[in-house]
């Protein structure tokens, strides 16, 4: 459904987005994850048709976005970072106006607009004016006129910057219920967001694809080895020199009744032998379970580390 290849944007001498290469199928919901200032915002403009790239190529629902903008917008309903809202406007002339601009069909028009308020739930604030509105309700407001013309693609940059946090849970469900009916890619710097939206996360930096996966499998790509968690009640010294010095064990690091285990690459059968070793020296164990590593953690490893 989207396709970019080796796309690239110079701002002057300022390379902000470096050869991208990436693909979004139908129906997905993908997160575009990077710090302020790592070349989101300039892709979402450049897939939407706001802005030319410098070099390479990108296509969406199977129109090129250089050579057929306008069939590319047909499709896409886009919420930039700030919504294209008319402040003195109420909520339903604001969806008849926007409807106009993506040249709903007449007899499809009233449908449209009801189907996106729907969707958004607009339908108590429909006679509201927009300026009088919540900040939230705003943002509704900019979502709704991007699904006015049913698009394909919705392409959201920022979708729940500056909202509070019960506004922030009812737009990711908002967005979570779009998945399946259209095909979702969603900007932003804030890690849960990703986690708690999308399906499929893309990391940049510094203009650069750093990664492209699923969360667990990010996970288990950045993993040195396998973590483990040994909850115990007797955390004594002499089993947790007995645990350390198990084959296939990399590391032992108390914390509290908590014990964090490290398994060499390819130790995952040693897992057994790290409870009957447990139980023989007396621990008491209480809990044994593997440990994830955090987007946090994922996010500063491919952000730091990554020389561009």
């Amino acid at each position: 459904m989207i396709q970019v290849s080796n796309l690239s944007k110079l701002y002057g001498p300022r390379l902000a987005i470096d050869h991208l290469s990436f693909e979004v199928s139908k129906g997905e919901v993908v997160g575009f994850l990077g710090p302020n200032g790592a070349g989101k915002s300039t892709t979402m403009k450049i897939l939407t048709g706001f802005m030319p790239a410098s070099d390479g190529k990108a296509s969406v629902a199977g129109f090129d976005v250089f050579e057929n903008p306008l069939e590319v917008k047909k499709n896409v309903g886009y919420l930039p970072e700030t919504p294209p809202v008319y402040l003195e406007m109420t909520v339903g002339d604001y969806m008849d106006f926007a409807a106009r601009i993506h040249q709903v069909p007449k007899d499809k028009m009233n449908s449209a607009i009801n189907y996106a308020i729907e969707r958004t739930g607009l339908g108590s604030v429909r006679n509201r004016i927009i300026g009088n509105l919540s900040k939230g309700y705003r943002q509704r407001v900019g979502l709704a006129q991007a699904l006015v013309h049913n698009p394909l693609v919705l392409i959201l940059d920022e979708p729940t910057v500056g909202l509070d946090p019960k506004q922030i849970i009812e737009i990711r469900e908002l967005i979570k219920g779009l998945a399946g009916d259209h095909t979702v890619i969603l900007s932003s710097h804030i890690l849960p967001e990703v986690t708690a939206t999308c399906q499929r996360i893309i990391v940049i930096n510094r203009g650069k694809i750093v990664a492209t996966d699923t969360m667990d499998q990010l996970q288990a790509r950045l993993r040195k080895g396998l973590i483990y968690a040994l909850q115990v009640k007797n955390p004594n010294p002499a089993a947790i020199d007995a645990l350390s010095k198990l084959p296939g064990v990399s590391s032992v690091s108390p914390a509290g009744t908590k014990l964090v285990i490290e398994i060499k690459p390819g130790g995952s059968e040693v897992r057994d032998l790290i409870v009957e070793t447990a139980v023989k020296t007396g621990m008491g164990v209480l809990e044994f379970s593997s440990e994830k590593v955090s987007l946090e953690e994922i996010f500063l490893q491919l952000t730091t580390e990554e020389k561009v």
